[in-house]
């Protein structure tokens, strides 16, 4: 049985300098701000964002830094203006932990782009432990069909691949290139709105390839080959530049490449007669709280299924491999073990 800790420390798996593993370190447990919630975190998923944090692949982190986006938990604090959420309440944390709201951005309904941004678990101590704060203007109930395991890779998976698809329209034809988290779960709504899907993997990741079919893919194969029918849209989710001249090959005149990650390698140079006739490339960043509120609305009407596998928080280090190779089926979540904890 968890014991909670009752001498105001905390267990923290932290990453001190990009490029090394994370530590698990006793640290203080944090007090909340005005506007902030202290959550106990029950939760969080493993995102390949994690995997560019940790890895040195994004500029600029907080260090140290507590990594982590994809958080469960429920609120134990609350700072006095907060208004929206009670304590015992059980809430998501994603990816966009703060925005300034008074950018032009902000104010024209992009808050997604604030140039002032602040992310969980980049700029803000994140989910690898077992308490965490969070602006609760960036907070979002859970829908009750979920236990705390499934619901915390919708808080990323889950709302990048919503907002990719939307990106998509209404094609009817979509490939998504890399078959993780994110695809498994826009491949369930792709399904419920009847739309046809083509999964590409790396050549010869057949359980990879086996997965998307039973996720409701009509196609799979590598991503080097060409599908047997002309796509609408084609999402890219794995963060390999090489593959946005291979996805704008397979769409139609008219269609749309969506790069859903938020690091990729360098794109090679292409000819421009596979961009001509109107075909689009666009990128998707962060999310918005609007987003947010659909998706999490979307999700148990589908109902999305979430296929994931579950770690020790001790066992972070084991999760971030397991994804940089490949070696996941769905999402990785980290459960925390509370238990007093010391500085000695």
């Amino acid at each position: 049985m968890a014991v909670r800790n009752q001498n105001g420390l905390m267990q923290a798996m932290v990453l001190d300098a990009p490029g090394e593993k994370v530590q698990m370190r006793a640290i203080p447990r944090p007090r909340p701000g005005p506007s902030q919630l202290l959550i106990e975190i029950a939760a969080c998923a493993v995102c390949r964002t994690d995997l560019h944090v940790v890895d040195g692949e994004l500029p600029h982190p907080k260090l140290p830094i507590i990594p982590g986006h994809e958080i469960v938990g429920r609120v134990i604090a609350s700072g006095e203006n907060v208004r929206d959420f009670v304590v015992g309440e059980r809430i998501g944390i994603p990816w966009l932990g703060w925005t300034c709201g008074h950018c032009r951005y902000c104010l024209g309904g992009q808050e997604n782009l604030c140039p002032n941004a602040k992310f969980t678990g980049y700029q803000i101590d994140g989910g690898y432990a077992e308490y965490t704060l969070a602006d609760a203007r960036y907070c979002f109930r859970i829908p009750d069909r979920y236990s705390d395991s499934e619901a915390a890779p919708l808080l990323c998976a889950g709302l990048i691949g919503y907002r990719a698809l939307k990106m998509t329209g209404n094609a009817a034809r979509v490939g998504i290139y890399g078959f993780g988290a994110a695809a498994h779960i826009a491949a369930q709504i792709l399904h419920y709105q009847g739309r046809k899907l083509f999964a590409f993997t790396r050549r010869d990741d057949l359980a990879a390839q086996e997965f998307a079919g039973k996720m409701g893919a009509a196609w799979t194969g590598s991503s080097d080959t060409m599908p047997p029918e002309e796509l609408d849209a084609a999402i890219i989710f794995a963060p390999v530049g090489a593959l946005v001249p291979a996805a704008l090959r397979a769409i139609c005149p008219g269609g749309i490449v969506v790069c859903g990650g938020i690091h990729m390698s360098d794109i090679p140079a292409f000819p421009y007669d596979i961009l001509w006739r109107e075909k689009r490339l666009v990128s998707v960043a962060n999310l918005t709280r609007q987003d947010a509120e659909e998706f999490l609305r979307l999700a148990p009407q589908v109902p999305i299924r979430v296929t994931m596998e579950s770690f020790p928080l001790s066992e972070a280090n084991t999760a971030l491999t397991r994804l940089r190779e490949g070696k996941l089926t769905g999402a990785a979540v980290l459960i925390p073990k509370r238990v007093d904890v010391s500085l000695s």
